[in-house]
Order: C-alpha cells, then structure tokens, then sequence
C-alpha cells in the first residue's frame, strides 16, 4: 500500500502534492536511492547524536515510546523518527521533544523534492531524508529512529552503525516486499522475516531482542556474529516477570520494579517497555537510573495502541459509561497480542476495518472469543476488504452470527448504540482507520 498524507497547512500541502505527482506511489525497497538523495543533501544521516534504531513487525512504535519517556524522564533532549502518522504527517517527526511545526516542515520537503526530481524516490525515501535533515540541525542528546518496513534493505538503515539496535516482536507481515526470494537469502517467511529484521545490525553497535523461536534467534545471533555485535536477548540475558498493571525486568545488571502503572495497556506492553528497558542497559553512559526508568515506563503513550477514547464526538454517540478502545493491530501477531490485552475485558462490540492486503481471519482469530459482536467498516482512501464480505467471513470462519456491515465508524457506532445490548467497544483493524477515528473524535496526538 503507497503511503500518502493530506496537510491542513497550505504550505505543506503544497509540498506533499509535489511529493505525491514525484513518487512513484510504492514503496520501493533498496539503499540505493536514499543513499544518493542524502549525499546531493549533505549527508545528514552522518552527524545525528546518540541513535538507536528499532525494527521488528509489532511494537516498535510503543519500544521507541518507551524510550524516548525514559530519556526525557533523564532529562535528555530527544529526537524521533517514527511511521506511519496518525493524524498529521507532522507526528513523524520530533524535534529536541516537539512535534516538528508546519513552516519547518513545509521547508525542509521542499529543500528535499528540489534535489531528488530525477531519483524516482518513494514517499518514504523523501520524508526519511527531510526527517534526517531536521535532526541533524538542531541540538539533541539522543535520537531514536523507527524502521519503516522490513529492515536490511529499509530507507532508514542508511545511518551509520548506531548506539544500540532493538529488535521488537516478529511476525509475517508484509509479504509481498520482504518474503520474495533472493539468492542466498533464507526462504522460509519466518525465517525470511527475522533475517531481514537483523539487517539493522552493523559493526560497533550492540543489539537487544525479544525471545523467538530457536530458529529465529539463531539467524539473528549468525548476525551478531557476523557483524562483531553484542547481543542482548530475552530468555537469555534479560527477563520481564508481569503482574496486571506492572513488570519486573532483570537482568545481570539488576533488577528494576515498575511500580507506577504504564498507561498502555497489555501484558504484550510489559515486553515492549522491557526491550527498550534492555536497549538502554547496553547503550553507552550515560544510562537512566532505575527511578527515571520506572517514570518513563509509567510516562510513555504511543497513539493507536489500545487507546481509551476520551469523551468527544464519536464516543458521545454511544451510551453513557461505555468505554472505547482503539487499536491499529492488523496481522496475526498484533490479533493474538490483542487477546492477551482483552483478558481483563467482557466480549465486546467490535468495529473492524481491514486493507484488502491482511489475513482477516489470521488477525481475528486469536480474540474471536472475546467478539460480542462485529461491524465492519471500510477505510476511506485505501483499497480494503469489503465490508459484507468481511461480515460474511467472519460469520462462516468464526461461528459469529451478530455481524454488521456499515458505511463508516459513525455508523457503525450508532448501530450498536441503538441495537446492541449494553457493553464496551473495540475499533480496529488497520492504524490508517485509527487515524481516521482520531480525527473524526478530536484527539489529535501531540
């Protein structure tokens, strides 16, 4: 699916039409293009601070939240480089802490589109470069950078060896770029997959990892060795002990006891805290102390991650005293991480909307159980499963029978306030419907 962004600022939208009419509308993977880009703009990527890089398919979007609380909550100056947005294409890029503003956006995509109009690059490649640019100018302790897709081959992998690498939670997901077949490389897809997660990792930098399957964890430690790396694994070398609403991490550095409650929620949350607790015990000094870990823990908020709704207009739709869950999980790995967190809930009234590239059942599957009822939406923008044809699978595949079909999240919100029995609500799916769920409720992430 190409990326795009829509900008209420004209100045911006004006350079994300020329980026639009630029690009090739897909992604392309390869270092190639991003490597040239960046070398007509300077080479920005070569004088970023303290970085740490973070891949994987599920949860490296909350990892890099969890490490950018626990470094602001040490009193450091925080960059962040993060995909996809939500909301604004702004929430990509963080500044010293601050979403990045509309005029500085708006310069720095057109300083990038003036140089790359004959490189053919992806929406991606061109905002990574614009990205690096606005990191390299201002003064920060630390930066984090999320890869966008895959990993070896992915635009962001153009830095130079960072601090500490991370690698979050493994799954198969975008089949279509990372699991076609190359000489040399490994063809089974998990494998493919963990390979290619690994591709992050280069000399001088350390790596720390969640646990995987034996064989997953042997290609990433052939990786490891290859490259000269540390590597710091769960199961291994660190561990997360989860209670309800918090964790122990230990490790041979020590232990450390989150008392505050985190405010995402799911024990899969517990593990994500726990990787980028783990990155930042091998990363050079100086390291958080385990009363600034235990506040960023508690701190950290990542948009569209089993998200609460606060009270506005699409959740005054429903009946007062319902709550409102968003979740942007999409694949299997996110289905199943979703059923760990939905333990502590009753069944609830489900609003699902999915692009037409994911395995519905493989995502909904894991918490058919907790499905009191379902009603499927489309994804504005973005070629989806239909609808019907989603309620038709659920009820053959899943035994459902209250299953819905609507025209929009509105819709499908006032349909289970006026015919469903009394209880809470999940809206997920796809992170480009919670966008679209934030938007239409007034929450805009900051």
């Amino acid at each position: 699916m190409p990326d795009h962004a829509h900008s209420a600022d004209p100045a911006v939208q004006a350079q994300l039409d020329r980026l639009a009419a630029l690009s090739p509308g897909r992604d392309i993977l390869g270092l190639e293009r991003i490597a040239e880009l960046c070398a007509r703009l300077g080479n920005p990527q070569e004088r970023l601070p303290r970085t740490f890089h973070v891949a994987g398919t599920n949860g490296k979007g909350s990892t890099c939240a969890y490490l950018r609380a626990i470094l602001e909550a040490q009193g450091r100056r925080v960059h962040a480089y993060t995909s996809p947005h939500l909301v604004r294409f702004n929430e990509r890029i963080r500044i010293a802490g601050t979403l990045i503003d509309d005029a500085q956006l708006a310069s720095l995509l057109a300083e990038v589109l003036d140089v790359a109009h004959d490189l053919q690059a992806s929406f991606f490649e061109i905002t990574t470069a614009a990205a690096f640019l606005a990191l390299a100018r201002t003064p920060a302790d630390d930066c984090i950078i999320e890869v966008g897709l895959g990993g070896r081959l992915d635009a962001t992998n153009i830095i130079p060896a960072p601090a500490v690498c991370g690698i979050a939670s493994l799954g198969i997901d975008h089949e279509a770029f990372l699991l076609a077949p190359e000489a040399g490389t490994p063809t089974e897809p998990a494998v493919r997959i963990a390979w290619e997660k690994a591709g992050i990792f280069k000399p001088g930098a350390a790596l720390a990892t969640l646990a995987y399957p034996e064989p997953l964890m042997q290609i990433i430690a052939d990786r490891a060795e290859a490259v000269g790396g540390t590597l710091f694994s769960e199961g291994r070398d660190w561990s997360v002990e989860s209670a309800r609403d918090s964790f122990r991490w230990s490790s041979k550095f020590g232990s450390i006891d989150t008392a505050l409650i985190p405010q995402m929620a799911g024990a899969h949350q517990h593990h994500n805290a726990g990787l980028a607790i783990a990155m930042l015990a091998i990363a050079p000094h100086p390291r958080p102390n385990e009363a600034e870990m235990t506040e960023g823990v508690a701190a950290a908020f990542w948009p569209g991650r089993m998200q609460r709704l606060e009270s506005g207009p699409l959740t005054r739709l429903l009946p007062a005293g319902t709550s409102a869950w968003l979740d942007g999980g999409h694949n299997p790995d996110a289905g199943a991480a979703l059923t760990r967190a939905l333990d502590a809930h009753a069944p609830l009234h489900i609003v699902c909307g999915l692009l037409s590239n994911k395995d519905a059942m493989g995502f909904l599957r894991p918490f058919a159980s907790r499905i009191a009822s379902f009603q499927a939406v489309p994804i504005p923008g973005h070629d989806h499963h239909d609808p019907a044809g989603l309620c038709d699978m659920v009820r053959r595949d899943l035994g459902i029978r209250d299953v819905h079909p609507c025209p929009d999240v509105t819709a499908a919100l006032g349909h289970i306030a006026q015919y469903r029995a009394r209880g809470d609500v999940l809206i997920c799916g796809s992170l480009y419907l919670a966008g679209e769920v934030l938007r239409a409720n007034a929450q805009q992430p900051v």
